[in-house]
């Protein structure tokens, strides 16, 4: 029964050498100059600890939005997609009721502006 699990085991051990020794390699090999440059908040735009009531762009958080739109997109129509000749009328509806729903939501965006850079 265990020797049905050998090749799974192997193949989760390999993957956690290779992890560690690509890792151990990235950080002797690898350059390291950090500065205030690099050490800077690039994800949010603003410092993680100041004050709370600071002013901030709201588009960081549109974009977050758009992804998740089309991250929920991209995972529900892989599977339906895959059974699409199997699959009744009503999947059908409740498939286009939720991408309506993800259409709106990306109307939205467009709207705010979360689409364009400056």
């Amino acid at each position: 029964m265990l020797a049905n699990y050998f090749p799974v085991l192997l193949f989760v051990a390999i993957g956690l050498v290779m992890g560690g020794v690509l890792l151990t390699a990235g950080r002797v090999i690898g350059p390291s100059h950090p500065n205030k440059e690099k050490n800077s908040p690039y994800e949010c735009g603003f410092e993680a600890f100041e004050d709370a009531r600071m002013k901030f762009d709201v588009r960081y958080y549109l974009v977050a939005i758009l992804f998740i739109i089309f991250d929920l997109e991209i995972t529900f129509l892989v599977p339906w997609a895959v059974v699409l000749d199997t699959i009744s009328p009503a999947a059908y509806l409740a498939m286009a009721l939720f991408l309506f729903i993800l259409v709106i939501g990306f109307i939205y965006e467009w709207k705010k502006g979360a689409l364009e850079w400056e």
